[in-house]
């Protein structure tokens, strides 16, 4: 029976080519949407990191309180105290850092890899296999024998080698899989390098947020030889991961990590002054913290899109099953069951959502590649994204509730007929009136779901105005970025160093069209930043009265070529870039606050960077603030140092004013520092302008989606109230047929069908606004400097949606002005 109801379906749906077609690709888009914002919400928040029992990992993170600092790893005395203090409740606990290096190749030219430095025990906490050789021993992590003071005699004991293993991508890539690598050194130009004893099976990656700093797929993975050095608190790399007992909570562990916390509050002065504490989080969460809010809220506005096409299509059928109420009313007469007169419309909808279904799963697809592309570089696992089993399973799902959502309410209506009101109806048109409270209640429902989906479209579009108008602090027009690495900005002496440094600002300076040359470290809105301690006199008497700074390595020019606005003072000059110079330039927002009221140059700051204690240093000027990670976020405030202040070289991030467009400079570039050391590498170049353009993808990325989901939805509901009022019309042809023969004009007819739809926007509009009101709230955090409840985005999107409504009103309304009075009379 259930195939002979299909064919019959079949037939009835090919009769009306297009209706089938119409209800189809509406319910395609909203199947495809929510398919492919759902693959990134699987990829992302739901599957599981590729880990050994990734649940029972967790990731912990230190925050100074009293600084307004958080989300920093720790020191290795602060990560042995966390292991000591949490042991009873961990199976492992291990650590991890990573940062870029340039090894030479065998044939001496350098080449840039990423390094991890792991704790011995960090394989086995995740669960990492060995393909080749062996893992990490407890003996690869034994500490490095103490040097001798300077005036001891005698020779210094030797130094224990680094162990390494390596990535299967790097393995093959480097030594194209030849395992006869195993137990040799690596290349290294002025001492041993690290003895491979093993090689990674392939794809392993480490996932941590972007504010950790972390690189996801490191070439080489070194043995920690940790020691506990509790004078050198400051120096925050390691973050820990621990893999929990069974049984352990996350709160016990949480509790056990604030005792740690609290003892060192108690007995390290620093960590009192500086408010220390710890937080500990399950590492899938940590991980996604940041991405969460803007995917659910993706995630939220296709739900609505699918809801939106639901209704469109159910309007659809409520016309066509009450153009067929006398055919049911028949069948019902003559001993139909309710079950029996339900079972054709319910088994057309279940046809239209499959066909629908596999549209939208075509539309997915192609979907997935775009949000590639287009997704921000903060998105975690983005290489997972794609259409799995689960993500088939929930389109399945999704056609499923589709069919349901739009098949129930038109078969159930048509599954209740007035027997004796069809039968006696007479006219062509008269099963129309039947069911219009309810198809009312449908497109209003449309209405308001697509009316909060143009607020968030509305708000996001707001705020991506409001981006474009911050002032990062520099200009990026005409500016190329690069860092340049290598062996000879490693020299032994500070003076070597400093004379590599001055060869490449002269051989820069030296390209044709070039306007000025600087370096830094870091660069702005790379997200590199760390923050360090200052503090006035009053730091002096009160060590909590320090606070946090960026800090960031300039050569003398740089403010000059990143066009940064000087305030007060003056900028660096090359008397400023020798040893031995204390003078540091720092921004408005440090200014304001250490020197409130007051001229900050010619003042005195406490600084700590170089020294286990505090240094003095002298303000020679304060310039605009440059926004370190996000355009989104002004960040803390910044204190900028001379290269020679950290004995030259830190200064890696170069970058080149030019006269027009920088495009043409690159090989120019490569060919000048070619020139001065081959061994010398420049690599991640790009203009600053690709730096602003990422620093704002996430509010691009989420603004082009919900703005192309709201675009669909106004669309399907303007579509929906169409046929509502077209509906209407035919309803009331008899009608307004009486009124033009009683005198009414043409505007009047206009006007009363064109008031029907308005008055039926403004209380979908009504119903829409309380609920976008509150679920505004939801993507708060992704708006820039606007506020959920913004009244011109409101009031703007109120107007763009009437004139939808008007737009969808005249259609129809303009046919019933058209009518022949005496054929609309025929109709009674």
């Amino acid at each position: 029976m259930a195939w002979k109801d299909l064919a019959i379906a079949g037939r009835i749906l090919r009769k009306s080519p297009a209706f089938t077609v119409t209800a189809a690709l509406t319910i395609a888009l909203g199947v495809g949407a929510s398919t492919a914002i759902f693959s990134v919400t699987n990829a992302v928040l739901l599957q599981p990191l590729p880990y050994r029992e990734p649940g029972r990992l967790v990731i912990a993170s230190n925050e100074l309180r009293r600084r307004n600092v958080s989300d920093l790893p720790f020191s290795n005395a602060d990560f042995i105290d966390l292991r000591e203090g949490t042991k009873t409740l961990f199976d492992d606990f291990a650590g991890v850092f990573s940062f870029r290096n340039v090894v030479p190749r065998e044939d001496g030219t350098p080449e840039q890899i990423s390094t991890a430095i792991v704790t011995t025990n960090f394989f086995r906490t995740t669960g990492a296999r060995i393909l080749l050789g062996r893992d990490f021993t407890q003996e690869d992590g034994i500490p490095q024998p103490p040097a001798p003071p300077p005036s001891a005699q005698g020779t210094a004991p030797a130094r224990l080698p680094q162990v390494a293993i390596l990535s299967y991508e790097y393995f093959q890539r480097r030594y194209g899989g030849n395992a006869a690598v195993l137990g040799h050194s690596m290349l290294s130009t002025d001492r041993p390098g690290p003895i491979i004893v093993g090689v990674l099976a392939p794809g392993f990656r480490l996932y941590f947020p972007p504010q950790a700093n972390m690189e996801a797929a490191p070439d080489l993975w070194i043995a920690n030889r940790l020691d506990y050095d509790a004078a050198n608190r400051n120096s925050f790399s390691i973050w820990p991961v621990g893999r929990l007992k069974e049984g352990a909570s996350l709160q016990r562990v949480q509790s056990a990590a604030d005792a740690v916390a609290a003892e060192g509050r108690k007995n390290v002065p620093i960590d009192q002054t500086a408010g220390y504490y710890i937080d500990v989080d399950p590492m899938q969460r940590y991980l996604v913290a940041e991405v969460r809010p803007a995917i659910l809220a993706l995630m939220g506005s296709v739900i609505f899109l699918l809801l939106i096409a639901c209704a469109n299509v159910a309007n659809l059928l409520l016309v066509r099953a009450s153009l067929r109420e006398r055919e049911f009313a028949v069948r019902a007469a003559i001993g139909a069951s309710r079950w029996r007169l339900i079972r054709p419309l319910l088994t057309e909808a279940f046809l239209l959502a499959a066909a629908g279904t596999l549209v939208g799963l075509g539309l997915a697809w192609a979907g997935i590649y775009e949000l590639r592309t287009l997704a921000p570089a903060n998105l975690p696992r983005l290489e997972n994204i794609r259409i799995d089993g689960f993500v088939l399973g929930y389109t399945a799902l999704a056609g499923l509730a589709a069919a349901a959502i739009f098949g129930i309410a038109p078969a159930w209506r048509a599954s209740r007929p007035q027997l004796m009101d069809v039968l006696r109806g007479s006219s062509r048109t008269s099963g129309l009136a039947s069911g219009a409270v309810l198809r009312n209640l449908v497109v209003m429902a449309e209405v308001a779901l697509s009316f909060v989906l143009l607020i968030g479209s509305g708000l996001m579009f707001r705020s991506f105005l409001e981006l474009q108008q911050i002032d990062p602090g520099f200009d990026a027009h005409n500016l190329l970025t690069f860092q340049i690495v290598g062996a000879p900005l490693s020299k032994p002496t500070p003076e070597g160093r400093a004379a590599v440094v001055h060869q490449i600002e002269e051989r820069l300076q030296a390209i044709p069209g070039v306007q000025n040359v600087t370096a830094s470290y870091p660069f702005p809105l790379t997200g590199d930043f760390s923050p360090i301690r200052w503090g006035t006199e009053e730091a002096l008497k009160d060590a909590s009265r320090f606070q946090a700074t960026d800090f960031q390595i300039v050569l003398p020019g740089y403010f000059e070529t990143m066009h940064t606005p000087l305030l007060a003072g003056r900028t660096f000059t090359d008397d400023d870039n020798l040893p031995g110079r204390n003078r540091v330039i720092i921004d408005q927002f440090l200014a304001k606050k250490a020197f409130p009221g007051q001229s900050a140059v010619g003042k005195r700051i406490l600084i700590r960077i170089r020294t286990p204690q505090p240094e003095w240093v002298e303000v020679v000027g304060v310039v605009a603030h440059q926004r370190t990670t996000s355009l989104a976020v002004a960040g803390r405030e910044q204190v900028y140092f001379t290269n020679a202040f950290l004995g030259s070289g830190a200064a890696r991030s170069w970058a080149i004013r030019t006269g027009n467009d920088d495009a043409g400079y690159e090989n120019q570039v490569r060919a000048a520092i070619k020139e001065i050391d081959s061994h010398l590498l420049v690599t991640e170049m790009a203009p600053a302008e690709f730096l602003m353009h990422q620093a704002q993808s996430g509010t691009r990325f989420s603004l082009l989606l919900i703005s192309v989901f709201a675009v669909i939805a106004g669309t399907l509901a303007g579509v929906g109230l169409y046929g509502v009022l077209a509906t209407a019309v035919r309803q009331r042809t008899s009608e307004i047929g009486v009124r033009m023969a009683l005198g009414a004009e043409r505007g009047d007819i206009i006007r009363l069908v064109v008031l029907q739809g308005l008055r039926l926007s403004a209380i979908g509009i009504g119903v829409g606004a309380v609920a976008a009101f509150g679920l505004a709230r939801v993507i708060s955090a992704m708006l820039v400097g606007v506020k959920p409840a913004d009244p011109a985005t409101f009031a703007s999107m109120t107007v763009v949606f009437l004139a939808i409504s008007s737009l969808a009103s005249w259609l129809p309304a303009r046919r019933a002005a058209g009518l022949d009075p005496t054929t609309a009379l025929r109709e009674q």
